[in-house]
């Protein structure tokens, strides 16, 4: 709570008038004005005490729900490991890992030689990085061959602007070598001296490969590789041999990757193929060949390979042709075996090629999980480290003998509190769309929970960027299955769930399949029998908060209660303006209206601020980060600001903006969690009423 005095009604942001035109239609907006006209640097005093404002209603709000809210926050912090840590993996002659202390918000990391393992040491402490920071945040890290030097990544705000910061780890002492503005990634050449970064724009754009010497200043750092394509973004990596540098530009649909030497950083960077629209790949490293994951032939990729000397597209000779059946999603070469994940019919699956090319698929328990390659830090593989989890099933890290075909299991997540999966049942069901494509719906309950149209259902989505939403666990989510509830994902077009064309039936000229899919689902699930309308609670974030939005504004009777997390929903005004960090990246996904006034309507027939129209509105929850590179924090505000002048019904509506913190809201591994306590006690309350929320602070006193 605020030091200002509490409100007795929430507020109202002034209309002015604004307006712009594009191929002839004019589009009004009267929350234009809460875009900083400084951003990223917000100092408006009208703006920032509009969201002050906001910032205290939702207090007031909250408020009465504070001994649930608490009292939820007690259960997830309970199933949370106060002294958790990390399987050791080892990378060039050492042992890592990563542990929590006893109440720690952040990491330690430690290390020791693999045959000394009395000789560890903390060679980063998080903690004291942070300090008493409102936000902390480790991006990227890379340590050199040799062990000696650790370049890690820092970001202080939320604003996703990393510096770049070196350690000497013999001596334990900081270099004076310091890079600000970078985009988060780091990686070591061979000869344990230069490292390679990447710069950001003023727009947010990581544009440039820089190489760094040490001791060296960063204004005389070479620009290895410079991007001009506005809408494509660079990256910079190493293969799993660690042989080559890796240069990655690319947008959504479209990539081109370089390489150079590690033991040569100041080669020039070798072209794998020319950029082509819509081809993506990206490549590994292993003995005279590249290995080359591609979609060229087939949307669902294929897996090449190409000498070294010659890598272009022409040389590439096919090791798994593209098939309809199987989705190739990522892949890795060891000098002794090469790893694929791959899809099938939406399940993860893991495949193992050795070098005379026998093949075979690691076999699960369950018949529907999660699972994937985890930290393999060698170029040689005796065992595989891999990760595994149901909507049942606590994430557990297993060592996989390729030889033995024998999983050994390394780590069961630890649940404090307890936990009994045999208490609960996850099932998978197939509702049809209005257009008869059936979609996937992940579903888990307590076993006893009574299935009819009074239980209160938590529908979960996303949809975009070919982003797969996994069947995975959750602690959280079980202070909801004991309360009675069922907790669904409805795996909706525009993601990949399903393979590439999955994605593509729900983007662009498509897009509106992924909003219809979620509402079907929805209906769906009420015709089985599962639920009522007013008993769905729905939640996504940022592009999944445009699905929120969208979703509300085609079926708002359905939705007893929406959380919106920094919602994408001003994809018009968004999507019209170049300047912004992400918008020419994001065209191929969504449309240039710029250009086209084909997409120019379509986005405007679904962008959920541009849609909002005078009627009742479930009861919402919408967040906001002040620093927010990705989802600007005006687009939350605009959307609130709007549906407060709009909505006719007294239904909740609540901004809260994280006025120290981005994207991912606070930083802290319990202090995140307070906010899902914030948001679960909303919820409660608008579905469940009064009665859970005396029956908890009567529990909590």
């Amino acid at each position: 709570m605020t030091n200002r005095s509490k409100p007795d009604h929430p507020p109202i942001a002034a209309r002015k008038k604004h307006s712009f035109t594009h191929h002839g239609i004019r589009v009004e907006d009267h929350y234009a004005w809460l875009r900083d006209p400084g951003y990223p640097e917000i100092k408006s005093p009208a703006i920032l005490a509009y969201l002050n404002a906001e910032n205290d209603w939702f207090d007031t709000q909250m408020a009465p729900l504070t001994g649930l809210t608490d009292k939820l926050f007690e259960e997830l912090k309970g199933r949370q490991a106060q002294d958790d840590a990390c399987v050791p993996y080892q990378q060039d002659g050492w042992m890592y890992q990563w542990r929590f202390a006893h109440g720690a918000q952040y990491r330690t990391w430690w290390r020791w030689p693999v045959d000394t393992p009395q000789a560890e040491v903390c060679f980063l402490d998080e903690p004291a990085l942070a300090d008493d920071a409102e936000f902390f945040r480790l991006g990227g890290m890379s340590i050199s061959t040799s062990g000696q030097f650790l370049a890690y990544c820092v970001d202080t705000s939320g604003g996703e602007r990393y510096s770049i910061r070196i350690r000497d780890l013999f001596s334990d002492t900081q270099l004076d070598d310091q890079i600000d503005n970078t985009g988060g990634s780091v990686t070591w050449a061979a000869d344990n001296n230069t490292l390679f970064y990447t710069l950001l724009s003023e727009q947010w754009r990581p544009y440039v490969v820089k190489r760094h010497t040490l001791g060296e200043s960063g204004a005389d750092d070479v620009a290895v590789y410079t991007e001009s394509d506005d809408s494509f973004f660079v990256d910079v990596s190493t293969t799993q041999s660690d042989a080559y540098i890796v240069i990655t530009s690319g947008d959504h649909i479209t990539s081109e990757l370089r390489v150079l030497p590690s033991n040569n950083p100041s080669a020039e960077p070798q072209l794998i193929t020319p950029r082509t629209t819509g081809h993506e790949y990206d490549i590994d490293h292993r003995g005279e060949h590249f290995y080359i994951l591609s979609n060229d032939t087939h949307k669902n990729f294929r897996l090449v390979k190409a000498p070294i000397s010659a890598p272009e597209q022409s040389n590439w000779q096919s090791v798994i042709d593209g098939s309809d059946d199987h989705y190739l999603t990522d892949f890795v070469c060891f000098d002794n075996l090469l790893v694929v994940e791959e899809r099938v019919q939406g399940l993860d699956q893991i495949r193992l090629i050795d070098n005379d090319n026998n093949q075979h698929y690691i076999e699960f328990p369950e018949p529907t999980y999660s699972a994937g390659v985890g930290t393999n830090a060698n170029s040689h593989c005796e065992l595989l480290r891999i990760g595994y989890n149901s909507m049942v099933t606590p994430t557990t890290v297993w060592d996989y003998n390729p030889q033995t075909r024998k999983l050994f299991t390394r780590k069961v997540q630890e649940i404090p509190s307890g936990y009994d999966a045999q208490a609960y049942v996850s099932e998978r069901k197939m509702i049809t769309a209005r257009d008869g494509a059936a979609v996937p719906v992940s579903l888990v309950r307590r076993k006893d929970t009574a299935v009819d149209s009074k239980t209160p259902l938590y529908l979960y989505g996303y949809g975009a960027y070919g982003s797969a939403i996994p069947p995975g666990f959750s602690t959280s989510r079980l202070s909801l299955l004991d309360r009675g509830f069922v907790f669904a994902i409805a795996h909706i077009r525009g993601g990949d769930d399903l393979g590439y064309h999955w994605y593509e039936a729900g983007k662009l000229a498509h897009r509106t399949n992924t909003f219809n899919d979620f509402v079907d689902v929805a209906r769906g699930l009420i015709d089985s029998g599962l639920s009522s309308a007013g008993r769905i609670a729905i939640a996504g974030g940022s592009a999944g908060g445009e699905l929120m939005g969208a979703v509300v504004n085609q079926a708002p009777e359905l939705w007893g209660a929406v959380v919106s997390h920094v919602p994408f929903v001003d994809v018009l005004n968004t999507m019209c303006d170049a300047d912004l960090p992400l918008t020419p990246m994001e065209w191929p996904e969504w449309g240039n209206p710029l250009e086209d006034q084909v997409a120019f309507e379509f986005i405007r027939s679904y962008s959920p601020y541009d849609q909002l129209r005078r009627g009742a509105y479930p009861p919402m929850l919408v967040t906001a980060g002040l620093h927010d590179p990705r989802v600007t924090y005006w687009e939350p505000a605009k959307y609130v600001a709007k549906l407060r002048h709009l909505k006719t019904d007294t239904n909740t509506l609540l901004l809260k903006t994280n006025m120290g913190a981005g994207h991912s809201g606070k930083s802290g591994r319990f202090d995140s969690l307070h906010e899902v306590a914030e948001e679960y006690a909303f919820v409660l309350r608008e579905l469940l009423g009064g009665e859970i929320v005396r029956e908890s602070v009567e529990k909590t006193a």
